[in-house]
């Protein structure tokens, strides 16, 4: 078992020692970071193997970038009306290690005609809302990416790709696994350009489940109660978007 699945951030003497004098590195560099509190800086140690240079220089960039992307501090909804549109996002329900779930709908992705700003910011977005249900406890969540119908219109590599550096780079050490489904053969031609750019830390967690064992592996990681009913749960889904929409 990964101890990064079960050791909350800041457990071991040794960590927290690393941490400290990360921190004291990253506030000399850049004030900001003394507004960050120790579990996000423990996740971009943890990203880059407790290397405290690697790590730090990761998180400067972090908060350089967060404030070119976010200027304000968070995406809102009328920032990504269009995105929000497609209603590709779903989420809801914990799986059975208490890590909240999202189903992203990969076919409804149709960026030839998007703007890849807004697609930026709709990335952070959704993010953020993941990471808002998260604990301290469990500071990871998992994502359900069904890519049924998913064809050549849909297959935009550079936004996907973005998608990648942003989860990668920005919010390392979140994502808890990615269960790819109803994964046509055409999409294996995409994920070849794609699987060279994920990290180490990252390969393992993308998971291709076939179709006929779908709900038997599912109930593996997700309780029937918190399955999403469209894979034979109890859950139905919750469009993530603005109340009412």
């Amino acid at each position: 078992m990964d101890p990064q699945e079960t050791e909350p951030a800041g457990g071991g003497d040794r960590e927290q020692k690393k941490v400290a004098s990360m921190r004291a590195l990253v506030e000399r560099r850049d004030p900001q970071a003394k507004e960050v509190d120790n579990a996000m800086l423990t996740r971009f140690l943890r990203a880059r193997d407790l290397n405290i240079d690697k790590a730090s220089d990761m998180f400067l960039k972090y908060l350089k970038w967060k404030r070119e992307i976010v200027p304000n501090g968070f995406v809102s909804d009328a920032e990504v009306k269009n995105e929000l549109a497609q209603k590709k996002m779903f989420m809801q329900g914990f799986d059975k290690k208490g890590r909240p779930i999202a189903v992203a709908f990969i076919a409804k992705y149709c960026y030839a005609k998007g703007e890849m700003d807004e697609f930026k910011r709709f990335v952070v977005y959704i993010l953020d809302k993941l990471c808002a249900s998260t604990s301290a406890a469990q500071e990871k969540f998992l994502i359900i990416a069904d890519l049924e119908g998913w064809g050549y219109s849909n297959c935009d590599i550079r936004a996907y790709l973005v998608a990648l550096e942003t989860l990668q780079n920005y919010y390392p050490e979140r994502l808890g696994k990615a269960f790819m489904i109803h994964v046509p053969r055409l999409f294996m031609k995409a994920w070849k350009v794609i699987y060279p750019f994920l990290d180490k830390n990252t390969k393992h967690k993308f998971v291709f489940l076939e179709n006929k064992d779908l709900k038997a592996n599912l109930l593996e990681e997700i309780d029937e109660s918190q399955l999403p009913d469209i894979y034979g749960g109890k859950l139905p889904l919750v469009l993530i978007g603005p109340v009412g929409n």
